[in-house]
């Protein structure tokens, strides 16, 4: 179907569709955000950065792979890894294996604020994006979710 107004495209059901998916998104990053700030004093991306280290566990994570899991510049990744030290939640050492590489790993502190924003966390993924959802339909949208995600991402560009 080839779109040949402003009209037609606003009501393109692809086009909707995308935006209903974007607004979504962005309520949800809204209040899901803003709970984690105002109960555990860091940022959904701080949030997001402390479970990928985690899920890396002892042997930490490089900042390219930190950049690159969440859509950064290796200079976004390291500034916002240096707010993250600077409040104690990671710590940088140099790679045993490449000197030039530093490894980004939880602190006491960090995996302590992981758990606690994570149980806030889940309470309101409950509340927001699971609970308006029928039943029946909440695994397979998380699938869903999931397929689209893993397709956008390996369409991405590797940092180098």
């Amino acid at each position: 179907m080839e779109i040949t107004s402003a009209q037609q495209a606003g009501h393109d059901p692809r086009v909707v569709a995308f935006g209903r998916l974007q607004g979504a998104a962005n309520r949800l990053e809204y209040l899901l955000g803003r709970a984690l700030e105002r109960e555990c004093g860091i940022t959904h991306l701080m949030y997001e950065v402390l479970l990928i280290v985690g899920r890396a566990g002892p042997a930490g994570l490089t900042m390219r792979s930190i950049a690159q899991e969440q859509v950064l510049t290796t200079g976004g990744a390291t500034r916002l890894v240096d707010r993250m030290s600077a409040l104690g939640l990671v710590t940088r050492t140099v790679s045993p294996d490449d000197r030039r590489v530093q490894l980004v790993r939880l602190t006491s502190l960090g995996e302590e604020t992981t758990v606690r924003a994570s149980r806030v966390h889940v309470e309101n993924i409950e509340q927001f994006f699971f609970k308006p959802l029928p039943p029946e339909h909440r695994e397979r949208f998380a699938e869903d979710l999931r397929i689209l995600s893993h397709f956008a991402r390996d369409a991405l560009p590797r940092l180098r």
